[in-house]
Parts: C-alpha cells; structure tokens; sequence
C-alpha cells in the first residue's frame, strides 16, 4: 500500500504511555504506506519508564520502526519549519498535558516546538487524542484546536464511559486516513465515535 509515498511526517509522542504500542503499530502501517518518518518524543516521553515499557527501548523501537534517529530537544525541533522538514506533523498520541500547551502557545517540550516551528509553513498538524479527561478539563483546550488553522484530529471515542466518564482516545487505525484528509485541508468526520 503506497497512498503516503514520500509524505514526510513528524511523528511525536507524548507520555500517554498506555497507547504507545498502538503508536508503535501506526508508526509501521504509515512507514508500510511510503512515508518517511522521524520520530519526536516529549521530555516525558523520551525520560520516563513506566509499566507500559522502558523509555530507552520505547525509543529504540520507534527508531527502528521509522529508520530515523528521534529528535529529543528543543534546539533540534526548532529547525523544523526553517528547513521545511516536514509535509505534516502528526501528534500520536497527544496527551491533555500537549494539547493545552498548544492551544496556550506554550512551547517548552520537542513536539511543542515541532508543532510551532511546522506550523510557520501553514502546513497540517493531526491530533490524535489520549487522555483521561478529554470531555472535562481537556474540552476547552481541544475545542479551541479544533477552531484553529492547519489543525486536523483523529476521531476519537469514549474507551471506558463508566469507570473514566471524561476520557477519550483516538481510534489509531483511523490515523492514516485523517492524513490524508488533512493533506488536502479537510476534517475526516465523524470526530467522535461510538463507545468502545
């Protein structure tokens, strides 16, 4: 399957460890569909071992998934959109923590300067949503997103409605297609989905 052939994405990952293996697997489908992958952690991401896996061997995995070493510090993000590096920059998964950030304009990770620096070039962001308050705290910082230019996201759903009413995650195999929507300027809708 070659329908992102060539298309050069800047892959971040922020800390919602519990979906990095899901990452991991669309890191593989985007590479298997033709794009060019650089990883880009969050200091969280890239520093902090948890029960879902080590932060060194997370970053192993992905390298060797993309081919491409990760960036890790906001001195190397920060040439993103001087050098026009990528065509789109895709957030999976993108924490509360980063969302807020972004609509805040707070720019004190990697991918927050990726976002930043990518977004110089009006070029698209995709926002694939992971977090356990999403439909509280979260709402306002997503809503503006979802407002603001060359800002596209991945449908998402309720994952667990009766133990975590607020929470909601990204339906990650719906990633690839909002890619391409976002690619031409437009929304896959729906953007939410049914529960999980």
């Amino acid at each position: 399957m070659t329908d992102l052939e060539n298309i050069k994405i800047g892959y971040c990952m922020s800390g919602s460890f519990c979906t990095f293996a899901k990452s991991f697997e669309t890191a593989k489908k985007l590479c298997e569909m033709g794009a060019k992958l650089t990883p880009i952690f969050s200091f969280n991401a890239s520093k902090l071992s948890t029960r879902f896996g080590n932060a060194e061997d997370n970053i192993e995995q992905i390298e060797e998934i993309c081919g491409n070493k990760s960036i890790l510090t906001i001195e190397d993000a920060e040439p993103i959109g001087p050098k026009k590096m990528f065509d789109i920059v895709v957030v999976c998964p993108c924490t509360a923590n980063t969302a807020s950030k972004l609509a805040l304009e707070i720019i004190d990770t990697p991918v927050t300067m990726s976002v930043k620096s990518h977004l110089r070039n009006q070029r698209p962001v995709v926002i694939a949503l992971a977090t356990n308050d999403a439909l509280s705290a979260c709402a306002k910082s997503t809503g503006y997103l979802m407002n603001a230019k060359h800002y596209y996201f991945v449908p998402m759903r309720q994952d667990a409605p009766f133990k975590k009413p607020f929470s909601a995650i990204a339906d990650f195999e719906l990633v690839p297609q909002t890619i391409q929507k976002a690619l031409k300027g437009e929304q896959i809708q729906p953007i939410m989905l049914g529960i999980t």
